[in-house]
């Protein structure tokens, strides 16, 4: 469905983007790895969470070196669009940021995300040290324990490389608000995640 809103994309990618970001690391950044179906939306959301200093789209956990939007989006090179979160330790933890990322996802389904669909758009935590893939297991263990969820499909791997996406798609839901806004309201992104984690 998304493709359908690139079609007129590089003629209007003129204007380049300025991101101003409220948040100013206090010491050293770290950074942390996730899959949410359409980067531009989790990129949004971690955006605005409070630590998080900058968040690039890009793909990850694929075979193929240096892939392009388009070999990614026709499923073929085994990657997921992924976001690198580069945050803060001292104003936000990796736990807080599993838990947030947990709640502007949908874990109960496989190898899509609202209305995108393919492996190209399943969710996934990418750990890069010990600390990190103890913290998702036990994140991921305690929503299945809670009952809340019967069955979790996202995928927790060991990182790999991440591929930094087009320039286009950097802070796209800046660069072309209405139509960003348009796509994620159309795809129901919102109004899922809202009846996942109502009163949660």
């Amino acid at each position: 469905m998304r493709t359908l809103f690139l079609t007129t994309m590089f003629a209007l990618n003129a204007v380049l983007s300025a991101t101003v970001h409220a948040d100013t690391p206090s010491g050293k950044s770290a950074t942390a790895i996730f899959a949410g179906g359409c980067f531009w939306c989790i990129e949004s959301d971690f955006e605005k969470l409070s630590g998080v200093i900058e968040v690039e789209s890009g793909y990850t956990a694929g075979k193929t070196t240096n892939p392009t939007y388009e070999q990614v989006s026709a499923g073929g090179t085994g990657h997921t669009e992924a976001v690198r979160v580069i945050y803060d330790p001292q104003k936000v933890s990796y736990p807080q940021l599993l838990d947030y990322f947990w709640r502007h996802i949908d874990p109960t389904v496989k190898d899509r995300q609202f209305c995108d669909a393919g492996s190209q758009y399943r969710s996934g935590i990418y750990w890069q040290n010990e600390a990190e893939r103890t913290a998702a297991v036990a994140s991921r263990d305690a929503l299945l324990k809670s009952g809340k969820f019967k069955t979790i499909h996202t995928e927790l791997a060991q990182a790999t490389t991440f591929w930094l996406a087009e320039d286009y798609h950097q802070d796209y839901y800046k660069k072309n608000l209405v139509r960003y806004y348009y796509y994620r309201k159309s795809c129901g992104r919102d109004a899922r995640v809202e009846e996942l984690w109502r009163g949660k």
